[in-house]
Formats: structure tokens, sequence, C-alpha cells
């Protein structure tokens, strides 16, 4: 599997992947508690990939 369309896609779209992530966990907390952890380490996961590839680029 390439992975070489991700060094296309800017750190801001991966801030806003974990925010729209974090949103729907929060939403979904209620109904479902699996979907819950799943979107929480799913954002969490997006926001250090942005980080990382923000630090990668200051260079």
């Amino acid at each position: 599997m390439s992975f070489s369309s991700l060094k296309n896609i800017t750190p801001a779209s991966f801030y806003f992947a974990s925010v729209i992530s974090l949103v729907f966990a929060n939403v979904l907390k209620d109904t479902s508690l699996s979907f819950y952890y799943i979107l929480l380490i799913l954002g969490l996961a997006f926001f250090f990939v942005g980080m990382l590839k923000r630090s990668r680029t200051k260079k």
C-alpha cells in the first residue's frame, strides 16, 4: 500500500480532520461508547500527524 498521496496533504487538512473526528466522537459518546473511543483515538492521531508534518516542513 502506497502512502505517497499523504505527502501532498497540508497540515491544516490533518487538523481539520482531527476537529471533525473529535466533534463526532463527542456527539456519539452517549449512543456508542466504542465509536467514541475509536473516533477519539483517530482524532488524536490526525492531530499528531499534522504536528509532525508541520514540524518537518518548517525547516
